[in-house]
């Protein structure tokens, strides 16, 4: 595995240190303990505590060297073995790095190494004179066989649980893009709109000019408020891209002030909605109006659709640099899919986000189901009073 693709060796001490330790100890502590069981076998000294030291140790670095890893605690236990010293679970870190090898995709490795390793022991007991259990042998073989395809089965839930989140990760992204070239189009139309008034505008200003002043002075301050209007709208879409080129549209994009026609549409449905409005009501940036009309149709439209719920309350609320938005009903709410990054709230939560908001959903105060989203809106803007000499700023 390339140094540059390696995972890092370290986990954190609760993943790259507990493990090790507590097999060391258990593998210390069962040693000690069949030694005293075991008088015929070779006394524990300084070369078996290095070969007990070496599994657990190798652990520590398992998840960056598997391989190198599991070949080091099995030949430790080869050693271990053969020299003779007392029967022991001192095989249990081999064991450990085996199934993690084959966890990390180093399958063939794992087994090549488990198989050599009983072949070795097998002929190195053999070669110093002593008995070969061949069912003891096809036993360990079995066990190791059984390591080694649990591995695998982990590593293939693993990896598919991998591409389900990538599929849903890939979904999402789509979801995401359909929704922003949707939005995209909606303002789209706001700036062709606002481009479309400031150019019949300046129109009239340069056939007036001459003629009458005063109209074409009138004309010149319309364009003036629309062009800040457009780049308001500009600066408030940037991050939203879109590839087309449209004409300028034919009627006014919605808006709050069609609110009551959605509020009536939706109470024909057999909703309940009651609309409370708080502070002053005033005119909003056209993007912010359609965002704020878009937020409470797509929340109706949840509530009606999914929540299963009989009443709802909208709450419209004029502050001075914000404006709130508030459904709250008496349903369930959306599926766990909405909630979580359905076409409905992604939607929504796009809008909100790209005019510098934002929006919340989840479970009201009292029950039911709340969605919460605020707005920024500019400050006031001047007065304009056109008289015959200048244009006086109240």
């Amino acid at each position: 595995m390339p140094a540059a693709t390696r995972p890092s060796w370290w986990g954190g001490v609760p993943r790259t240190l507990a493990l090790p330790a507590v097999v060391a100890f258990l593998t210390f502590g069962s040693t000690a303990f069949a030694a005293l069981r075991q008088p015929y076998a070779r006394p524990l000294d300084v070369l078996g505590v290095v070969l007990l030291v070496i599994g657990p140790a190798a652990l520590v670095v398992r998840r960056a060297y598997p391989r190198e890893v599991v070949v080091l605690a099995a030949a430790a236990v080869v050693v271990w073995f053969g020299l003779g010293y007392p029967g022991s679970p001192m095989p249990a870190a081999a064991v450990i790095a085996l199934f993690g090898a084959t966890v990390a995709g180093h399958h063939h490795v794992a087994a090549i190494t488990a198989a050599t390793s009983i072949a070795v022991l097998a002929v190195w007991t053999y070669v110093a004179g002593g008995t070969v259990s061949w069912p003891g042998v096809l036993i360990v073989l079995a066990w190791l066989t059984v390591v080694v395809a649990a591995g695998v089965l982990w590593r293939f839930r693993r990896e598919r649980r991998e591409q389900v989140r990538a599929a849903l990760a890939e979904e999402q992204r789509r979801k995401a893009g359909e929704e922003r070239l949707r939005i995209a189009q909606e303002l789209h139309d706001v700036l062709g709109h606002h481009v479309s008034l400031i150019n019949v505008q300046a129109g009239v200003a340069l056939f007036l000019l001459d003629d009458d002043p005063e109209q074409a002075r009138t004309a010149l301050a319309e364009i003036k408020r629309s062009s800040r209007d457009l780049l308001r709208e500009m600066r408030s879409t940037l991050g939203v891209l879109r590839g087309v080129d449209a004409a300028a549209p034919h009627q006014p994009t919605p808006g709050l002030d069609r609110l009551d026609a959605l509020l009536d549409d939706v109470r024909a449905a057999g909703l309940e909605v009651t609309l409370r409005t708080a502070g002053d009501t005033r005119p909003l940036p056209t993007g912010v109006d359609l965002a704020a009309y878009r937020i409470v149709q797509e929340s109706l439209t949840n509530t009606r659709r999914h929540a299963g719920a009989s009443t709802a309350t909208v709450l419209i609320g004029y502050r001075d640099r914000e404006l709130e938005l508030r459904v709250d009903d008496d349903g369930t709410g959306p599926p766990a899919v909405e909630t979580t990054g359905g076409n409905g709230l992604l939607g929504m939560t796009e809008r909100a986000h790209a005019l510098g908001g934002t929006l919340e959903a989840g479970a009201g105060p009292d029950g039911g189901y709340r969605v919460r989203a605020r707005l920024p809106l500019p400050e006031p803007a001047e007065a304009v009073v056109e008289t015959g000499d200048a244009t006086v700023r109240r």
